[in-house]
């Protein structure tokens, strides 16, 4: 019982924490997420270092931290879009780096370390492609785009887990995660598209086909996003990415569907022209 309501507690007060941060001010915004991805990406180093591997630490923190802050200038209106190119100097130096360390297997230090961009420093800082509408010429904060798709993934995340444990006799990836099912799939979707439809709703600035998508876009690369960070933990030989969140594990293990997804989304809503 200690548990479960410690659970809970701690599900609620980091719900609570990122819808504020999401919709309250842009600032406040830029200051929780680019927290999260510190944490998420201090969790996946500790991981890689644990496991034997000996990546660039600060550097892999810094080119993330340098992206989402370049990305955010360039939504709020602070600067042009090319300050971003920082940060892909950030990605190259990671080469040069590895020069000078004299680790040894420096192609895996410098896999692993680039990894940490592309898995969580990329998709959290193209949040802030979201949260802004009419770019780049009126740089509206509109948070209910992001917290729509935010209210998806939870409620998906939920409804797998109830309907694979309810009905759950196909397993859907048994290799890397033997609990999960086609069941819990079908199911969650579902809810996710009940909710979508929701959203379209009481967040008019994109139609009701299009939130669809995204809630399919939610389920499809929100459940590889799932697979893929157990695949890692398992490679890890971890049961959490982190100690992080009581009774939930690490800040990764939270936002391992979110991530995934967060590319395909905002590829989604830009083709679509929003």
């Amino acid at each position: 019982m200690n548990s479960l309501k410690e659970r809970a507690l701690t599900g609620f007060g980091y719900a609570i924490i990122l819808i504020a941060g999401m919709i309250i001010h842009p600032l406040i915004f830029a200051f929780v997420y680019l927290g999260l991805l510190v944490l998420s990406l201090v969790e996946y180093y500790r991981m890689v270092q644990l496991a034997g591997g000996n990546p660039q630490y600060i550097n892999g923190i810094a080119t993330g931290v340098t992206f989402f802050i370049s990305l955010f200038g360039f939504a709020y209106g602070i600067w042009p879009l090319y300050v971003s190119l920082i940060s892909v100097l950030l990605l190259f130096s990671t080469f040069v780096i590895e020069l000078y360390r004299n680790q040894p297997n420096p192609l895996s230090n410098i896999a692993f370390t680039l990894l940490g961009f592309f898995y969580i420093g990329l998709p959290m800082s193209l949040l802030n492609l979201i949260i802004f509408k009419g770019l780049p010429e009126e740089r509206l904060f509109y948070p209910w785009i992001l917290f729509g798709i935010t209210i998806i993934v939870w409620i998906y995340d939920s409804g797998a887990y109830l309907f694979g444990t309810t009905f759950g006799k196909h397993r859907l990836f048994q290799r890397i995660s033997p609990k999960k099912s086609w069941e819990g799939v079908l199911g969650g979707g579902m809810v996710a598209i009940l909710t979508a439809l929701l959203c379209s709703r009481l967040f008019t600035e994109i139609n009701g086909f299009n939130w669809l998508a995204l809630s399919i876009i939610v389920v499809a690369f929100g459940t590889f996003g799932d697979l893929i960070e157990s695949m890692l933990k398992r490679s890890f030989n971890m049961k959490d990415s982190g100690k992080f969140l009581p009774g939930h594990g690490g800040i990764l293990d939270r936002l391992d569907s979110f991530l995934f997804a967060i590319p395909f989304v905002v590829a989604w809503l830009f083709f679509a022209g929003m």
